[in-house]
């Protein structure tokens, strides 16, 4: 009697090392977030039960585990909410006029202002248990993520092109069709690589969203964000240190296990791509395709998938083009239009009231004055990032060996707080005699100047390479390359990066303006401090009103500058 199976057997089993590698990595990956996500269900009741953070350096494994938990928590609602926002806002007219305004509007809201309305309200939710602070934490780390990856979802589905589209309605898609065939697919490179830096972003203002000081209230959830602030404030370089570390290692698995594999994987959603183009690789891709259980689990689940494809075609089936009765449409618009109207009356009405009643007009004065700084700040960080890292993120985008070595970098350049290293910098302009109203620009720089990179690297990777390759045989080179091919490449990514960069560089600016080290504190005179300032006061006037004028400032250059930039990109710089 056989005790062992055959050599053919053996053969035949349908399994190999690859799959045994990935058994143990799903396993590993359940048990740790099990491990992790378990602290977020234990007593909180303040003032009496509070988390603490001990800057035991054995800690820092489990508080990077518990802050990047939040983060991809965070990405996944950033995910759903910029496809379902992006697809409604770019597919009705009448959504469109409400919901980019608004989207203007959220972007320009600052994460401390979120917090400082939200936290109540979170902890209210999960009364006793530190779930309700947890949910405040990921949704302050959600409102850095989401708006960048909704305007590059709602830009690429502005500007897909025209005889894919006019292809979609000759075979009378559905619009799930035409979402999962047409839009998501041909979105989906801009829309990974700003996922990536809204990924990198979010790390950005983990430290404000896990030790948050509002309304004269603290609050601390463990977490690295939370440790590298009280590292700061007992001025220990050492646990500081070992932060910068900690934190290092995180980006760098997280760049090799999750963005490589899905950089590679989205390479397949490139129109027009010859077969001399280099395409990306990872192994951790390499290792999925050679295993046999996920083609397993596809395939058992393809029924379920074809499904749901169905019945969800059936239901969104593509409606007859039939020309709207004149007279119908403009009493449509009438009533849109009044109702509009009316509530941007009210709000004026209740702007002015809030003013007259709160903070009165010299307050008013005083926040613009500071607006006007540092939307002078914000400016000079924008006309820099794009000198300096817009050629380098056409150089990468066009060569795939170069974004091999350097996209690495990039990621981890992007996605790595700079407000960590704001200690450092402190003491340098202390001891160098810097004044901060000039050094607050280098900090703002530090967090959003690479909107502009990623979003060069993507537009850049979308120009279809037989364009490219025509610009070569055309000998097209120099000033004439940019003008004919670059710049209408990448002119519609670059305008979304530059929304993103502007809007984080004005949330950046209140923890670039003023920034610490101990007892030690330098403030810039801007809008950022107005806001950092009153917040950690619990001065609910001074809050609306900075919040209030910040918008104001962020809408009106949208309106102004960056919508016309985006009809620009829409009607002549379209591939």
């Amino acid at each position: 009697m056989k005790t062992f199976p055959s050599p053919e057997a053996l053969r035949r089993f349908p399994f190999g090392l690859a799959d045994i590698a990935v058994i143990l990595g799903t396993l590993v990956l359940l048990s740790l977030i099990a491990r992790v996500g378990a602290g977020a269900l234990v007593s909180f009741e303040p003032p009496n039960i509070m988390p603490e953070v001990d800057l035991e350096v054995t800690n820092l494994p489990y508080y990077g585990g518990r802050s990047t938990l939040r983060m991809f928590i965070a990405l996944f609602c950033s995910t759903i909410f910029s496809l379902a926002y992006g697809y409604i806002a770019a597919n009705s007219r009448r959504a469109e006029q409400l919901m980019v305004p608004l989207l203007d509007i959220l972007q320009s809201v600052p994460v401390l202002g979120f917090l400082s309305v939200t936290v109540t309200g979170f902890i209210a939710l999960f009364p006793g248990s530190l779930l309700g602070l947890e949910a405040a934490s990921i949704f302050a780390i959600f409102t850095s993520q989401v708006w960048n990856m909704t305007f590059s979802f709602y830009q690429s589905l502005r500007t897909i092109s025209k005889e894919l589209d006019e292809a979609a309605t000759l075979y009378q898609l559905s619009r799930w069709q035409r979402f999962i065939v047409l839009e998501v697919p041909t979105s989906m490179i801009s829309l990974l690589w700003n996922a990536m830096m809204s990924f990198g972003g979010g790390w950005f203002f983990v430290a404000a969203s896990e030790a948050i000081s509002v309304l004269n209230q603290e609050y601390t959830l463990p977490g690295i964000g939370s440790y590298v602030a009280v590292a700061i404030a007992q001025e220990n370089l050492p646990a500081l240190g070992w932060a910068l570390v900690t934190i290092a290692v995180i980006i760098i698995l997280v760049d090799q296990l999750f963005w490589r594999p899905l950089i590679v994987w989205s390479d397949k959603f490139r129109l027009e791509q010859s077969a001399s183009a280099s395409a990306p690789e990872s192994w951790v891709y390499d290792l999925l395709q050679a295993a046999r259980i996920p083609r397993l689990i596809t395939k058992g689940l393809r029924p379920l998938r074809d499904t749901i494809n169905l019945s969800l075609s059936r239901l969104t089936r593509p409606q007859p083009r039939r020309a709207p009765a004149l007279g119908k449409k403009q009493r449509g618009d009438l009533v849109y239009n009044s109702v509009l109207l009316v509530v941007i009356a009210l709000l004026i009405s209740w702007a002015l009231h809030f003013i007259l009643t709160t903070v009165g007009l010299l307050e008013v004065a005083k926040a613009l004055g500071l607006g006007v700084l540092t939307l002078i700040r914000v400016t000079g960080l924008l006309l820099l990032a794009t000198v300096i890292w817009t050629p380098v993120g056409v150089a990468i985008g066009f060569n795939p060996k170069l974004a091999r070595t350097l996209q690495p970098v990039v990621q981890f350049l992007a996605s790595f707080p700079a407000n960590f290293i704001f200690p450092f910098a402190t003491l340098f302009f202390i001891r160098a005699n810097i004044s901060i109203e000039w050094g607050s620009v280098l900090l703002m720089a530090l967090g959003s100047q690479w909107y502009i990179l990623f979003n060069s690297i993507a537009g850049a990777q979308s120009i279809p390479t037989d364009l490219r390759e025509m610009a070569d045989d055309m000998g097209l080179k120099g000033w004439k390359r940019w003008e004919k091919l670059i710049i209408p490449g990448i002119f519609s990514a670059w305008v979304t990066g530059g929304v993103a960069a502007t809007g984080g560089a004005w949330n950046a600016s209140i923890v670039s303006e003023i920034v610490s080290w101990g007892d030690s504190t330098l403030t810039a005179t801007g809008l950022g401090t107005y806001i950092a300032e009153a917040t950690a006061l619990g001065d609910w006037s001074r809050i609306t009103l900075g919040i209030g004028v910040m918008s104001l400032f962020v809408v009106g250059i949208n309106r102004l500058f960056w919508r016309r930039l985006y009809k620009l990109a829409e009607t002549k710089y379209h591939l």
